[in-house]
């Protein structure tokens, strides 16, 4: 059977410093265990969502940031993820640039899973986005920062 399609709304989230807040996941089980990686907010459109309002909630609710809209989508891809129960699915996601004034992330609204896996979130620079060992999700996501005028010039 045709795998199932995930489309997903993730953010690209700047402070005034230019830097770019990213989530540690640390899968402790399930299909995923022993994966531990730095990724930026976001998650699942809900059927009848559109991407852009998905951006919104999400935003919401893993990090209590509150805004009305999102520009267009600056960047997308598409591949096959595995998700924490095992099944395979084609991920669409797309993604949305938002400058926010306070830097200040909230838990308050995560849910149950989100509290499992998600355990810490830092600001990167440019720099140390380039210079981490860590794994960070999606690849090249300093080159694409750095092309959307978000982080310095190098």
């Amino acid at each position: 059977p045709p795998m199932r399609e995930r489309p997903a709304a993730r953010l690209l989230v700047i402070s005034p410093a230019r830097e770019v807040l990213l989530f540690r996941f640390v899968h402790k089980d399930g299909a995923l265990a022993g994966k531990d990686y730095w990724a930026t907010p976001g998650g699942g459109v809900e059927p009848g969502e559109s991407f852009e309002a998905a951006a919104i909630r999400e935003l919401r609710e893993e990090t209590g940031m509150v805004i009305d809209s999102v520009s267009t989508s600056v960047a997308q891809r598409t591949f096959e993820l595995m998700l924490p129960d095992g099944e395979t699915v084609l991920a669409i996601e797309r993604f949305y640039l938002v400058h926010v004034h306070d830097t200040q992330v909230s838990r308050a609204q995560w849910t149950a899973e989100e509290v499992q896996v998600m355990a810490d979130h830092r600001w990167w620079s440019a720099a140390a986005l380039r210079q981490t060992t860590d794994l960070v999700w999606p690849a090249g996501l300093a080159d694409l920062l750095q092309a959307l005028g978000a982080f310095e010039p190098a």
